[in-house]
């Protein structure tokens, strides 16, 4: 490195040691290892605006290797984000501050995304890619061009995320993906040698990646190798050879310099190796005037693309900057009450996974920003319909992507394709195997992205496949999710009125969890409301004094709607409630929950699953009824019997228990 580029470079340094030592906690190993590459990359390749941070047509920098969040934080201080001040640096790892442990999303400040959790952010930047080739093709190249740089550690690597997510991009041949390997060889536990020993030239090759190997901290070397993949027609691996904690005496190389503050000894060793003679979060003017010069090349960038616009059409600028958050819903709300009215006469017995496609087929003619997907399994969860047109390497003209069995990839590249902007996406799974897209969908909850994920087979009532595909704690997983609406749509009417619901949610993803086995048309009464809306609301009642109060959900509010006849014919009078969104009825006032939830009567719930969060919506002697062991693998309608889940049962408990 020059003398002038180690300067810039040892900024990000300082400024790493001295927050983490002020915080007594972080990693500062990274950011001094890999400050020379993002010098590097920032001042001669990364196009990026620190005045308007959501410019569309911006490289997206991740810090997958969340860890070393300091780096981020430092480049974006130093290049002039208005996000983050010297204060907000003196601040890291405090309560409130935008310079948290590991990088929290947060849209227009230089965050891309929420990254920590090794390989989240590397997936969520080939959901990125995929977004930009999806504009490109939109668009044309000369409008849309953008690079997306990831830095990820060996861990990222490490996790399987990483491989069904690098799999995907290569065989997409996403050409404007490009990740530095922060290869130092050093993990937590020491030695990346106690636990890894692969070829990592064969395996990213086998999956259609170019790989370059350099010396992380050769200014020639690092640029060269960023220009060379720049050109490239695949996606980019640069294996980056660098030393965690570059500069410290006794600490560089080792395991010591990952997790822990160097000590003010140490430090202070640091400062006089690396001729650093100012004091902690100090800045010399020269050097930081130089990377507020970088961070101001980037305006003129962004003019000039404005002015590509413009001459070629202005139109396109409106189109381009559309926010999914922000559109207008007034045609989808007519077409959902058009519908339900067709529904209303027609009163179709279909399953809700059947449901949900003719939702998405409707849906998809108005909503161009929508892209859908499966994990292998878009017959069974009915996420492709006739509007869909499958994304291929040769053509992102289209609105599908068919992700394989990559469930974990799967749920986090949507992450990337709604960080990206302008798209909503959704992707459908088994219910079963939502604990594979768990961590994402966590992060979608976390960072407020407008996410759908699709759940079908949701319940015992699959049938066959037995215990191994039978989801039993999986809805009570995800309702323990914060920021996170957990539709279970009981007939095609709640199915229109959930997907209506997903996507009006500004910052919240939707999980909608759909039936295998057909379900009958309940609403007695044709409704222009949005019943779901509320979360809950009353199907039937035989009585306005009611002894009984069923509450449930799916397909167990036709089973629910059945018992009640059972008991109307031993003269116990009852109220049917359909819950589809538990997160949604727990917002709601409580004059209005308790006018759904009769207290002053025997409150059931019925569900297919485990009842730990339907415990707290019964008092004194209120019954949860559901399943909490393995299911069973037989024909639905017999495993139903099998765990007493039929109306003769549920009628005979209750029975029961009025009686004591």
């Amino acid at each position: 490195m020059t003398n002038n580029l180690n300067q810039l470079s040892n900024a990000i340094r300082f400024l790493s040691i001295d927050a983490v030592q002020k915080a007594n906690s972080g990693h500062p190993g990274m950011p001094m290892g890999m400050a020379d590459v993002a010098t590097v990359l920032f001042k001669y390749h990364l196009r990026f605006n620190p005045k308007n941070p959501n410019w569309i047509n911006r490289d997206r920098f991740i810090l997958s290797a969340g860890h070393g969040s300091m780096l981020l934080y430092s480049l974006l201080y130093l290049t002039g984000y208005k996000s983050i001040s010297i204060e907000d640096i003196k601040n890291f790892r405090q309560l409130n501050s935008i310079c948290a442990g590991h990088p929290e999303y947060k849209k227009g400040t230089g965050i891309e995304t929420t990254t920590g959790p090794l390989g989240q952010g590397l997936a969520n930047a080939v959901g990125m890619a995929i977004a930009e080739e999806i504009f490109r093709k939109k668009f044309g190249s000369t409008i849309i061009n953008n690079k997306t740089y990831v830095i990820a550690s060996d861990g990222d690597l490490m996790e399987g995320i990483s491989h069904e997510a690098m799999s995907l991009a290569g065989h997409l041949k996403l050409k404007n993906l490009i990740i530095f390997f922060d290869n130092n060889k050093i993990s937590i536990d020491g030695s990346t040698s106690l636990s890894v020993s692969d070829n990592y030239k064969k395996r990213f090759e086998s999956y259609g990646w170019n790989f370059q190997e350099i010396n992380g901290h050769n200014e020639k070397q690092i640029t060269k190798a960023i220009s060379k993949a720049s050109k490239s027609n695949k996606p980019t691996i640069i294996s980056c050879k660098t030393i965690i904690g570059y500069g410290s005496p006794n600490k560089s190389g080792k395991a010591s310099s990952h997790g822990s503050p160097l000590g003010d000894d140490e430090i202070s060793l640091v400062r006089k190796k690396l001729k650093w003679n100012n004091k902690p979060f100090e800045i010399p003017k020269e050097i930081l005037e130089e990377w507020r010069e970088i961070g101001n090349k980037g305006e003129q960038l962004e003019n000039k693309w404005h002015e590509t616009i413009n001459k070629k059409d202005p139109k396109f600028k409106s189109e381009i900057t559309k926010d999914s958050q922000k559109l207008d819903f007034t045609v989808l709300e007519k077409l959902i009450i058009e519908e339900k009215e067709k529904h209303f006469k027609a009163k179709p017995s279909l399953a809700t996974r059947q449901c949900s496609m003719m939702a998405i087929e409707k849906i998809t003619s108005l909503l161009p920003q929508l892209i859908g997907g499966s994990a292998d399994l878009s017959g069974s969860n009915n996420t492709k319909t006739n509007h869909s047109k499958i994304i291929n390497s040769k053509n992102f003209n289209g609105n599908y992507i068919h992700y394989g069995v990559r469930e974990h990839g799967m749920a986090a590249i949507m992450n990337g394709l709604a960080l990206y902007g302008g798209l909503i996406p959704y992707g459908g799974t088994f219910l079963i195997f939502s604990d594979y897209c768990k961590p994402s969908i966590r992060l979608s909850a976390l960072m407020g992205l407008k996410v759908i994920y699709i759940f079908s087979h949701d319940s015992i009532g699959l049938g066959e496949d037995g215990p191994t595909h039978q989801p039993v704690e999986q809805l009570a997983g995800l309702r323990a999710i914060p920021n996170l609406n957990v539709f279970r749509p009981a007939d095609i009417n709640e199915t229109f009125e959930c997907w209506e619901i997903a996507l009006k949610s500004k910052n919240t993803p939707s999980a909608i969890a759909l039936s295998r086995q057909k379900v009958p048309y309940i609403n007695p009464n044709n409704s222009k409301v949005n019943k779901c809306e509320k979360g809950a609301y009353t199907v039937n009642l035989t009585s306005h004094e009611s002894n009984v109060t069923l509450v449930a959900s799916g397909t167990e509010v036709e089973l629910a709607l059945k018992v009640q006849d059972k008991l109307r014919e031993n003269d116990i009078h009852s109220k049917v409630v359909s819950m589809p969104c538990m997160e949604l009825f727990d917002l709601q006032p409580e004059n209005y929950r308790k006018d759904i939830l009769e207290y002053n009567s025997l409150i059931v719930t019925l569900e297919a699953g485990s009842i730990m969060c339907w415990q707290k919506y019964i008092k004194g002697k209120g019954i949860n009824i559901g399943i909490d062991e393995f299911g069973e693998s037989a024909p639905y309608k017999e495993v139903y019997k099998h765990f007493k889940l039929s109306e003769d049962d549920i009628t005979n408990f209750i029975q029961k228990k009025l009686r004591e």
